[in-house]
């Protein structure tokens, strides 16, 4: 069976732990010999960004130890055989330059999604 996750809420729990529990969940799932997509839209479009430094995170007194850093986990995903797709209209209506993505996540319109979807059995939605 094969499943898309898409990823639409970025950043949920990561003040408490040192991952995206969704991306996190997905590679296991993928480790665990499942066939796996990703789909980032929305916010979490911003995962695709090249330059992210997730160090030296303070809020309040509170420094974050181990800050997640998705851009390197998508990465990681990718060497796994984990497709990363991202919805081109989401990354510029956030004014992301297009320069700034990185090139090896397969950019998607809107008018495609249809058809991603349909190439998986269960589409996830986080």
């Amino acid at each position: 069976m094969k499943i898309l996750c898409v990823v639409e809420t970025p950043y949920r729990g990561t003040q408490e732990e040192q991952d995206d529990a969704v991306l996190w969940f997905t590679h296991a799932l993928k480790n665990a010999g499942g066939a796996i997509g990703v789909l980032l839209r929305g916010n979490a479009v911003n995962y695709c960004v090249t330059s992210q430094d997730p160090t030296g995170i303070t809020i309040g007194k509170l420094t974050i130890e181990h800050p997640c850093n998705p851009y390197k986990d998508l990465l990681k995903m990718q060497g796994a055989g984990i497709t990363v797709h991202a919805v081109r209209e989401d990354i510029a209506q956030r004014g992301i330059a297009p320069q700034s993505v990185a090139h090896d996540f397969k950019l998607v319109s809107n008018s495609e999604l249809p058809a991603l979807f349909s190439n998986y059995d269960q589409v996830w939605h986080w």
